[in-house]
């Protein structure tokens, strides 16, 4: 049976490099060589310096590629260094329209480097078509979408949004870090580039760092892999290592961490001291229906605003299980607070406009008992309504 014929969770396990040729390994050598010697003063090798291609993450690129429908997969130091990588293709005197509420270091890479060098920009509402057009230029190359966004969980038309940039003659990128190739296929939405922070869900333990993308067109391939080759923010072995091993257990993880977003988010919508939530997976999200037809889940990552800053403050004290820190798509459930983490370099302006507000609280649900996690959340709750409501009372 062709490994093409295989669903996702069998292709994650069952793919070219299962096994190794030579010793017949079950888990991929790690290459710890920068140089490699050749046998020939005309005609080199397949592997000359691991900057420019190295075995072990050669494996981790042809992976990532094959489960996100790509001609080729490149690995990164970083999502941020994926991100940057791809944005070199863009030249001075180029526009970019991106969606509005964007990861911060995103955010910060296009407003204070890229503009540097001459690439104006335009941020636009990414669930509203009639703005993204209304946003392009007749310079505009390229549409950087982030569906769902972070951290508002708005969810974007990827392919409306490459047909406006197609009629543009301009590339589509998609962030793709909350979904994974396991639940939303942008490549095969009609996007030229699929980025992710392999960070989070893809490796999944919290123990490295690192960025991928897949590029459909051979030709644009190319372009990329020259960048990465003269950028040179290319991934580590031994971190490569690491993301194909946690890619090995993506579906079980995402899927369990799905249920457990589900149910804390129907949780949370009914309870009073929380004024909102933001997960595509609820009915009363905007894009509910579109999050459906585009993607095969909501995810795992969902956002709430309580009522203000001080009962922010005093639910994330009362919590016991969520690690509250930087990042997300981890085993352990993780509590992050956007407007002093994640999107702390974007201006305390700019995120009110965007409905990033101080009481906004970011979650990506962890392997933990959903009802664990829920008790903790509801006695948190209680606490930061108590203290409340004792202040109110003072005054």
């Amino acid at each position: 049976m062709n490994e093409d014929c295989y669903r996702f969770e069998t292709k994650l396990l069952h793919n070219k490099h299962k096994t190794d040729p030579v010793t017949g390994a079950v888990s991929v050598p790690i290459h710890h060589a920068s140089t490699f010697h050749q046998k020939d003063l005309e005609s080199f090798g397949k592997y000359d310096y691991s900057r420019s291609l190295n075995p072990t993450r050669e494996a981790l690129e042809e992976v990532i590629a094959g489960l996100e429908g790509g001609t080729r997969g490149f690995a990164f130091s970083s999502g941020m260094a994926a991100i940057s990588t791809c944005f070199l293709l863009l030249s001075q005197g180029d526009h970019v329209v991106i969606s509005e509420d964007v990861y911060g270091g995103t955010y910060r890479m296009v407003t204070e480097v890229l503009s540097r060098y001459g690439i104006d920009y335009t941020f636009a509402d990414m669930t509203n078509l009639e703005e993204v057009k209304e946003a392009a230029l007749p310079h505009t190359k390229l549409f950087y979408v982030e569906t769902p966004s972070n951290p508002l969980l708005k969810v974007a038309d990827i392919k409306s949004i490459a047909e406006i940039a197609r009629e543009k003659d301009a590339y589509t990128f998609v962030d793709n870090t909350f979904m994974t190739p396991q639940l939303q296929k942008p490549l095969d939405l009609g996007a030229d580039i699929v980025l992710h922070s392999a960070t989070k869900f893809i490796s999944g333990h919290s123990d490295v760092v690192a960025g991928l993308c897949a590029v459909k067109d051979p030709v644009l391939a190319e372009k990329v892999a020259f960048l990465q080759n003269s950028f040179g923010a290319v991934l580590g072995v031994q971190d490569c290592w690491l993301v194909l091993r946690g890619l090995k257990t993506l579906h079980v993880r995402l899927q369990q961490s799905m249920i457990t977003a589900e149910k804390i988010a129907l949780f949370l919508e009914n309870h009073p001291l929380v004024k909102k939530v933001h997960y595509p997976g609820l009915e009363s999200h905007p894009q509910f229906k579109l999050q459906r037809e585009q993607a095969a889940g909501p995810g795992a990552v969902l956002s709430f605003e309580l009522e203000d800053e001080d009962a922010l403050r005093k639910f994330s004290d009362a919590l016991e299980i969520p690690v509250f820190a930087v990042s997300l798509g981890a085993v352990e459930s993780i509590l992050s607070w956007p407007a002093r983490m994640s999107h702390a370099s974007m201006p305390a302006p700019e995120r009110s406009r965007r409905g990033i507000s101080d009481s906004l609280l970011r979650l990506s649900a962890g392997l933990e008992n959903p009802d664990d996690l829920i008790h903790d959340f509801s006695r948190a709750l209680s606490a930061a309504e108590r203290t409340c409501h004792t202040a109110r009372v003072k005054l």
